[in-house]
């Protein structure tokens, strides 16, 4: 059947028509997309402009594609409602934006944008000496609550700015982003940055990208992996170096430190913030931060890099104002070793801090694999049976330091014990060993025996009476009774270090002292210190305490055959260097063998042992002791009388003139005395050893040896 012609017109105009029509709802349908696309746009700036105080400009959009929307540009400026010094300086800038819109979305009014993707965007952050800035305006969103003021005398609420921060950074996360060539720079008079992120990807809450960060001159080449979910306030995300480990900036300048690591992740799973009109509020968070090989490094904690190959900190935190804590139900994991840490810490007016520690108990071997390398180098490798837990409570109050409490312990397991000891075998004190002496530069200066093969070797029982009963009296008098450590004498320590802010006093006992000498290096750094304590531990409940191998007359007599008597440039017609041990001392001061010392020659020997070098010191121009020596002598005879350490009649007798015969006599000047006008010094207690205050505050009585002695008759 054959179409007429009059029927192909009327079929070709009829599709003509449809396409007309269909041309027509097409420009009309792009004409309308483009109005609503531009539409929305203006919503999109007026919304924002009514959240912050800024303008923000969008350059020319359009459709490159059915739903693909690209927009030429983009700035976001404060106005002077953020502030003087905020107003017209841009914050964040972009090229070319580009997103997916669900048609539907826009035509219903309620636009969906996805996929977005941001090139070439530069945020530029500035502040100045004043501490005016562009950037704080987007704490500050209009018509929310206005931001409590710093008190300065309960100080700033952390809670409050941290709660502000996570709600900023959670409110502006994409649901699919993707930066290219994103560059954040920050500018302060105290520090410049940069991060310069060649792509950023977040999609559907995944996140992963690669940056280049230089921070205050410290480059690092950094990947980011990970989630985030701001509807529920969590992220986990993992921080790694590309081209190595990751050298934590900002920790050098301000705390001469040096961090690093090879992986951070920090997790948040969720927090909580309660508004208060009075102190702006309180936050608690919760989640975790973990690093592994973690390095640290400060003069004040050791010489050598603190490596830790695996911790972390599962973490109940709440932040107020001036206030922070640790709270239950927090747990630290170092390599195996796990703690329960529980910190409350207060900044204004003073700072204060209660801490208390209790770890799990820990198999022996675990426990000692997993201190710090760069702290406890002579423990490590420590090998044993049974467990080991820790406890540690602190209470401190700036404003009041005299009150600080420390109660420290270490507990064993009845089955513990030591198999096998670290780079240093502890129970070479049961033995002669050889004993190396150092200056104070860490040179060694010479090496000998410490037993019946060196002849200058002193037994305890060959050494005057009066020696140890005065050496106990003003460095330790609980030696033979104590397990290593007189908690108020290190208290003490500790308070008298707060207040001058250094190393002021170490609160040793014998027993840390020994250790010190023997074992360890003369560095005054809190690792140093740590290991001693741990050495002491062991030595006194491993060695004295279990086995019995090791009595502590022995301890006595190693002490007083190292101690440094006298200066190191001295050198010996044999050619050795020093004074070391109650042999030479007896002999350099006084041409004497130790068992003939008197009183007053050992109370002399005892007040030299903080300062040797200096002995000289105690005398005036004219060979004679100094009024405060004379004090220190009345001092510890009166108390060596009221712990019946020596007799009344030994008192009455001493004689506060020391006469020394040996070489050391060589280096006193003696002056000729004018008789006329002559003026004897005052007594004073200026040059009273910081052990006597430790010794008067506790009250304690020395314990004598066992089987003493008896003192020689005056």
């Amino acid at each position: 059947m054959r179409v007429s012609a009059l029927a192909k017109k009327r079929i070709i105009y009829a599709l003509g028509g449809l396409l007309a029509v269909l041309l027509l709802g097409l420009v009309v349908f792009l004409w309308k997309r483009q109005q609503l696309l531009n539409y929305t746009l203006a919503q999109v700036k007026t919304k924002v402009e009514a959240r912050y105080p800024a303008t923000l400009t969008l350059g020319p959009a359009r459709f490159t594609g059915l739903k693909t929307v690209e927009i030429s540009g983009m700035s976001l400026v404060p106005t002077a409602a953020a502030g003087p010094a905020a107003a017209g300086d841009t914050l964040l800038t972009a090229r070319r934006l580009q997103a997916s819109l669900s048609l539907r979305s826009l035509f219903a009014g309620r636009p969906v944008f996805s996929e977005l993707q941001i090139d070439r965007a530069h945020l530029t952050a500035h502040k100045d000496r004043e501490g005016g800035n562009n950037f704080s305006f987007l704490l500050k969103k209009r018509g929310a609550t206005p931001v409590v003021e710093r008190d300065t005398a309960r100080g700033r609420n952390y809670g409050l700015l941290l709660n502000q921060v996570l709600d900023a950074a959670f409110g502006n996360v994409p649901g699919a982003a993707d930066f290219q060539q994103f560059v954040v720079s920050y500018d302060s008079p105290n520090h410049r940055v940069q991060l310069l992120m060649p792509r950023l990807r977040i999609d559907d809450g995944e996140v992963e990208g690669r940056l280049s960060a230089n921070v205050d001159s410290v480059v690092n080449e950094l990947g980011v992996s990970g989630t985030i979910d701001p509807g529920d306030d969590e992220l986990d995300l993992r921080l790694y170096g590309v081209k190595g480990s990751v050298q934590v900036p900002y920790v050098a300048r301000r705390f001469g430190a040096l961090v690093s690591f090879d992986t951070v992740r920090v997790q948040l799973t969720g927090k909580d913030f309660t508004a208060d009109e009075q102190t702006g509020g309180q936050l608690t968070v919760r989640g975790s931060v973990a690093a592994r090989n973690f390095s640290f490094f400060h003069k004040r904690l050791s010489s050598e890099d603190i490596v830790v190959q695996r911790g972390q900190l599962d973490f109940v935190a709440t932040l107020g104002r001036g206030t922070f804590a640790l709270d239950p139900g927090t747990r630290a994991v170092l390599n195996q070793l796990v703690f329960h840490p529980e910190i409350a810490v207060r900044l204004k007016p003073r700072l204060a801090v209660k801490l208390k520690v209790d770890s799990d108990p820990t198999a022996t071997n675990a426990f000692f694999n997993s201190l710090p390398a760069g702290m406890f180098d002579v423990v490590a490798g420590t090998a044993g049976t049974g467990t080991l837990a820790y406890h540690l409570q602190a209470d401190v109050d700036l404003a009041q330091v005299d009150s600080l409490h420390l109660s420290s312990s270490l507990q064993p397991s009845k089955d513990f014990t030591i198999t096998h000891f670290g780079a240093e075998d502890l129970s070479m004190l049961e033995r002669e060993f050889p004993f190396t002496a150092y200056n104070d530069k860490g040179d060694s200066l010479r090496t000998f025996m410490v037993g019946p093969s060196n002849p200058d070797f002193t037994p305890f029982d060959q050494v005057s009476p009066f020696m140890p009963a005065v050496i106990q009296t003003t460095e330790d008098p609980q030696f033979f009774k104590h397990k290593g450590f007189m908690e108020k004498a290190f208290v003490n320590a500790a308070i008298q270090d707060i207040k001058e802010k250094r190393f002021a006093r170490g609160g040793s006992t014998i027993s840390m002292q020994l250790v010190k000498n023997v074992f360890l290096s003369r560095e005054k750094t809190i690792g140093r210190k740590a290991e001693e304590m741990l050495m002491v531990w062991l030595i006194e409940n491993w060695l004295v305490d279990r086995t019995h191998t090791l009595t502590k007359q022995r301890m006595f007599e190693i002490y007083l055959n190292i101690v440094e008597w006298g200066p190191t440039a001295y050198r010996w017609p044999s050619g050795k260097r020093g004074v070391y041990g109650i042999s030479e001392a007896a002999l350099f001061y006084y041409a004497k063998r130790p068992s003939e010392l008197n009183l007053g020659e050992c109370i002399y020997l005892a007040s030299i042992i903080p300062k040797p070098k200096y002995y000289r010191e105690s005398f005036n121009v004219y060979g004679e002791l100094r009024g405060p020596t004379r004090w220190f002598f009345r001092f510890i005879a009166d108390i060596m009388e009221n712990k019946g350490l020596i007799t009344p009649s030994q008192r009455d007798n001493l004689n506060y003139s020391v006469s020394l015969k040996g070489p050391a006599s060589k280096y006193i000047v003696r002056a000729v005395r004018d008789t006329v006008r002559a003026v004897q010094p005052g007594d004073t207690a200026e040059l009273a050893p910081l052990n006597l205050v430790d010794l008067l505050n506790t009250g304690a009585q020395p314990t004598p040896a066992p089987a003493p002695v008896p003192g020689p008759k005056p």
